[in-house]
């Protein structure tokens, strides 16, 4: 019987290793299936196919896996706006930030410029300054805040405030630059440079141009028979697979999404209770037994009150707390609600919602080419700044997706969607003015959206649906912001267990 047992066990090794081996050879792809040729072999010309599991999560940032949802109102609507009606939406997956940007992660952002372009460039610097003057108010001494909130060691874990829409996106530009290059470090193609300066700063895209070298450490080996520059060496490339995306802003699709957390509701593809706020239920108070009858989050709760009575503080901070100072919700993401509103990509539209697409709905695009130099076919090179030159899209009638570079006010003020009888002795092509919204209207194509509630607003505004707007170069006491990341290949994270 033990003999028996014996060869059962062995043939069910033996099985197991050629199952792996199988698995081995086919995951390795070292033969293209359409062509027959050997990938990353010199004689075969050298096509290189590096090996690749999923996307590196970027510091800092939580995946939330996409799915459909119904974006939009969820509860009371006191001023009868029309600017949110439901409506149902898919959100790829994408990464987002799990705490608001600090404010030590900004002051190192402008550390970082002031060493780099302070001396030829200060107002690279000045540009990027918060407005700490928005702490003022007419009829209130707030000075101490004007003095100490962006920099004293005692706020260094609040929420960045006084950041317009447009410094926010340099925020994410640069933030993308410093983790690629710290990536590069780390896997030791690169060495730490701490004298760059100007134009010799590492950026991603002008490092992927070959306009940036750095402190090389080591190189890829180039398997190109063709390529006899720097002995046969070349830096990386994105189809390595080793770079990250973009930092930027998130949609204020996806902001919803990811404040909504239905992760937690949701079974065998039934949710099974819609929710008002970032938690469940329509009380603003938590029912776990650690925290039972804590507000969830930092909001105004009436009017004088903004943190409670001494001694039983409701929510413990009268102007921005900590960005990790409340329970995250379902997806792992804090202060969803309240603490600060937060900055989203998209352009205010009131009626944004009868026109813009069911996949990845956003209002805003301006597509962008590089600049190539006419002579050499190559991208032209990079400016001042490091930075890699763009342009918008040149126009052109014959595409089908897209006919112009600005798409702002498609469908919603554009020539082609009035209802004037002359549109089409217009230019068509052309969307770049828009009738509705220009310099004249309250809304205009620099309004843009900002989501959730603050420390500063009553409980309606708590509500990820809420939304409201601002031009993208003001700034407020009560708006921070959070960064988004694309999320690349498969939709879920590899080894997660499926429900």
């Amino acid at each position: 019987m033990i003999k028996k047992l014996n060869l059962f066990y062995g043939i069910a090794f033996f099985a197991a290793l050629l199952v792996i081996a199988s698995c081995g050879s086919r995951g390795k792809k070292s033969v293209s299936s359409t062509t027959g040729w050997k990938y990353n072999d010199p004689k075969n010309g050298g096509f290189e196919v590096r090996p690749f599991l999923e996307q590196q999560r970027g510091p800092g940032l939580v995946l939330i896996e996409g799915g459909t949802f119904t974006m939009g109102q969820t509860n009371d609507n006191p001023a009868a706006e029309k600017d949110n009606t439901p409506r149902r939406v898919t959100i790829p997956s994408f990464y987002m930030d799990q705490t608001e940007v600090r404010n030590i992660d900004y002051v190192e952002y402008l550390y970082w410029l002031q060493r780099v372009f302070g001396a030829n460039y200060p107002q690279v610097y000045r540009k990027a300054l918060p407005d700490t003057l928005v702490w003022r108010e007419k009829l209130a001494y707030n000075e101490p805040m004007v003095e100490e909130y962006l920099r004293h060691a005692a706020y260094r874990n609040y929420p960045v405030v006084g950041v317009s829409w447009t410094q926010a996106n340099e925020y994410c530009l640069w933030r993308t630059d410093r983790v690629n290059e710290d990536i590069l470090i780390k896997k030791q193609f690169l060495k730490p440079d701490t004298k760059q300066q100007d134009d010799n700063n590492f950026n991603t895209e002008a490092y992927l141009a070959g306009q940036y070298i750095g402190n090389v450490n080591k190189s890829m080996p180039s398997l190109n028979p063709n390529n006899t520059s720097n002995n046969g060496k070349r830096q990386v490339q994105i189809e390595d697979g080793v770079l990250l995306p973009k930092y930027r802003l998130p949609t204020e699709a996806e902001w919803e999404y990811a404040a909504v957390g239905l992760i937690g509701n949701t079974k065998k593809e039934q949710v099974n209770q819609r929710r008002i706020y970032p938690w469940n239920g329509s009380q603003l108070r938590s029912e776990s037994k650690r925290a039972y009858g804590q507000l969830n989050s930092n909001f105004k709760r009436g009017r004088g009150d903004y943190m409670g009575v001494a001694g039983n503080l409701n929510d413990g901070a009268a102007i921005p707390a900590a960005v990790d100072a409340y329970p995250p919700n379902d997806v792992g993401l804090y202060n969803m609600a309240g603490n600060v509103a937060e900055w989203v990509q998209d352009v205010y539209r009131p009626l944004s919602h009868q026109d813009v697409s069911d996949l990845s709905p956003f209002r805003g695009n301006v597509f962008q080419d590089k600049v190539f130099d006419p002579s050499t076919g190559q991208p032209a090179l990079k400016d001042s700044l490091g930075r890699m030159r763009t342009k918008p899209v040149q126009n052109n009638a014959n595409r089908l997706n897209y006919r112009s570079a600005n798409q702002v006010n498609y469908k919603d003020g554009d020539f082609a969607s009035t209802v004037q009888s002359d549109w089409k002795t217009k230019p068509s092509i052309d969307n770049t003015t828009g009738l509705m919204y220009d310099s004249t209207s309250l809304i205009t194509d620099k309004s843009r959206v900002y989501k959730g509630g603050s420390w500063k607003d009553p409980a309606y505004f708590l509500s990820p649906a809420t939304r409201r707007f601002l031009d993208q170069d003001q700034a407020t006491d009560f708006i921070g912001f959070r960064c988004a990341m694309v999320r690349t290949g498969s939709s879920e994270q590899k080894g997660r267990k499926r429900k």
